[in-house]
């Protein structure tokens, strides 16, 4: 690790406690790339351990996220007017999707967060989901700074390929926007519908895909959240440690 994990890792350790960091500190022995994996999330660079081996997840079902949860399906109808108007007046914002895997010209993306900070160019084109993500999110620290939150709209014969995330320790929560028929996920190998309106959550360390074989463009709200099973330290030191990590890879 470098000078800075390394004063990073002590502080935390100072204020939370010198077992704070274990499961950090776990995850990055060199033995922990191949142990203790569903075979699902084999692809995975980062496996946290302690985070359960479960791929998808009930929305309703972690205190911390139910309130975006809720204040994203209250607000539905408005952000989907929002992304509708947006699409079909400034379309140049929307952008080919870049995963750090491809980039896909057919999966189009609007920004709302992203580089640890909210888009604020994309606040006059979504104001609805905005508001909430600046309300509910970002302000409660639940959203992973170390990743973003987009209106992802898969084109008519869309798809993304089978892949898994780097790291378990953030969930994907997704609120349908407009799904037309022929749209769906698969995760960890069980496939579901999006239900307009509705969010759907997910561990996307597991293996996922998804597609659109419908005559409409399919949208939805994705949020790169933390998972809720890790601790306010280790929300830091993960901050700190994967930054410093794609910094030395840049």
């Amino acid at each position: 690790m470098t000078p800075e994990i390394d004063a990073c890792f002590a502080a935390i350790r100072a204020e939370h406690g010198a077992d704070s960091l274990d499961r950090v500190e776990e995850m990055l022995r060199p033995r922990r790339r191949s142990e203790h994996r569903h075979p699902l999330q084999a692809a995975a660079k980062w496996v946290l351990p302690g985070i359960p081996q479960l791929p998808w997840h009930d929305p309703y079902g972690h205190p911390e996220i139910l309130p975006l949860v809720k204040a994203l399906e209250a607000a539905h109808p408005r952000i989907k007017a929002d992304q509708e108007r947006a699409w079909a007046s400034s379309r140049e914002r929307f952008s080919d999707y870049e995963h750090y895997l491809v980039r896909q010209r057919d999966w189009q993306a609007l920004y709302l967060y992203r580089d640890g900070r909210l888009a604020e160019d994309a606040a006059p084109l979504a104001p609805t989901a905005y508001a909430v993500l600046e309300e509910h999110a970002v302000a409660t620290g639940l959203i992973c700074p170390l990743l973003e939150s987009h209106f992802s709209t898969l084109l008519p014969g869309a798809a993304i390929a089978p892949h898994c995330d780097l790291w378990n320790f953030s969930i994907n929560l997704h609120l349908a926007i407009d799904i037309p028929d022929g749209a769906g996920i698969r995760v960890a190998g069980e496939t579901r519908a999006w239900e307009e309106g509705k969010c759907l959550l997910f561990d996307y360390s597991f293996e996922h895909e998804a597609w659109n074989d419908g005559d409409r463009t399919r949208t939805c709200l994705l949020a790169d959240l933390w998972h809720p099973d890790t601790t306010p330290p280790e929300r830091a030191a993960l901050t700190v440690l994967m930054t410093e990590i794609q910094r030395m890879m840049a």
